[in-house]
Formats: C-alpha cells, sequence, structure tokens
C-alpha cells in the first residue's frame, strides 16, 4: 500500500472519526454515559460546539504554516475535511443558541443580532464559512478558478471574526481568548513574512532579469 493508498484508506477514516470525538462526547453526556452538562445543559452545549469549531479553525490554518515549514505536503489531503468540520461545529453552534437558547423564535434571535454585538459578530462568521463549505467542493473548485482562492482566504477573516466573538462574550477571564488570539495572531503573522518573502523573492528575479537583458 503506498502513501496515498494509506491516506485515504487509513489516516483519512482514522482522523475522521477523531474529530467527531467531541461531538460523541456531547451526546453522550447529554444522556449521562460518560459525563454531566452541569447545572446549565444548554449553557454548556454551546460552549463546547464553539470552542471546538474555534480550535478546528485554528487547526485548519495551521496546516499550510506547517506543511511549508516541515516539508510535509501530504497534510494538505486532510485540509478540506478539517475545514468541514469546522463548519460543522460552527453550525451547531449556532444551531444549538437558536433551537435550545433562542426556542426558534426569529424575534428573539432578530433582537439578539441587533442588541448584542458579539453574536452579530459571530453570526458573520458562520455565513463566510457556509460559502466555504458550499465551495470547497472539487468541481466548484474548477468551475470557479482563481476566485476560488480569493474566497477562501477569507477563513483568515472567520478566525479572526471567531476569536472577536469569543472575546467579547467573555465577561471576566479573557485567557483563553487571548490564547486564541496568540495563536491566531501567529499564523497570520507567518503568513504575512511569507509573502512579503516572495515578492522580494520576486523583485529581485525581475531586477535580475533586467540586468542580465
Amino acid at each position: 500500500m503506498n502513501t496515498l493508498q494509506q491516506i485515504r484508506f487509513i489516516w483519512k477514516p482514522f482522523i475522521f472519526l477523531l474529530c467527531l470525538v467531541p461531538a460523541t462526547m456531547v451526546v453522550t453526556d447529554v444522556f449521562g454515559l460518560t459525563g454531566s452538562l452541569g447545572a446549565n445543559p444548554v449553557e454548556a452545549i454551546l460552549d463546547r460546539f464553539g470552542n471546538w469549531g474555534l480550535r478546528f479553525i485554528m487547526i485548519t490554518l495551521a496546516i499550510t504554516p506547517l506543511r511549508r515549514m516541515t516539508g510535509w505536503n501530504w497534510l494538505s489531503r486532510y485540509r478540506r475535511m478539517i475545514g468541514l468540520f469546522t463548519f460543522f461545529y460552527i453550525a451547531m453552534h449556532f444551531t444549538t443558541w437558536f433551537v435550545l437558547d433562542r426556542d426558534m423564535l426569529l424575534s428573539e434571535v432578530v433582537e439578539d443580532l441587533t442588541k448584542r454585538p458579539f453574536i452579530l459578530v459571530g453570526f458573520t462568521a458562520l455565513l463566510i464559512l457556509t460559502a466555504l463549505a458550499i465551495t470547497s467542493f472539487t468541481a466548484i473548485r474548477r468551475r470557479m478558478g482563481r476566485r476560488w482562492q480569493i474566497l477562501h482566504n477569507a477563513v483568515y477573516i472567520v478566525g479572526i471574526l471567531g476569536v472577536w466573538h469569543y472575546w467579547w462574550q467573555v465577561k471576566k477571564d479573557i485567557t483563553e481568548p487571548l490564547i486564541y488570539a496568540a495563536v491566531l495572531a501567529t499564523l497570520l503573522g507567518a503568513r504575512i513574512i511569507w509573502r512579503l518573502a516572495r515578492r522580494r523573492k520576486q523583485r529581485r528575479a525581475a531586477l535580475q532579469a533586467q540586468v542580465q537583458s
């Protein structure tokens, strides 16, 4: 079995199941099989799905820098799957809020979106993620051409909005949002540094070409 076959038939199914573990733990805790959701189960479910959504955003954003630093190009084969799990957990976070917290009352949803800015920020991130998830499939990617990459660079905006949403929501202890912000700043900083280095390299190559001509 070659490397591509191992990725397809062994590692991808394994990582898929691993990504499902947090959601499975929520379900089993709801029924008291593996733990408890505490005194406020709705808030606990919201927090779990939201936190895991942020973690998956960070993992998705970390794949390209890690691939560049290590030369492990096979990491890119997991990016779409992990990105879709990001959408899944953020969508579950929203669904929990809409169904269990707001009782599917559109009037309350509209009120929250207009009067609680951190919810509007989170909802904007969900809308962008929805667009990214819909356009993540190969056939759509081919049809979009260069526009696909431009759209999918918006994942960094999702990361910023996600951290912002969490930070704004927390009232006292900002330790966890600060950690996410630091991780996101590092990932964005690495991307900016690489882009500037690539532009400098292109300028040097252009100058050398002019001199030689």
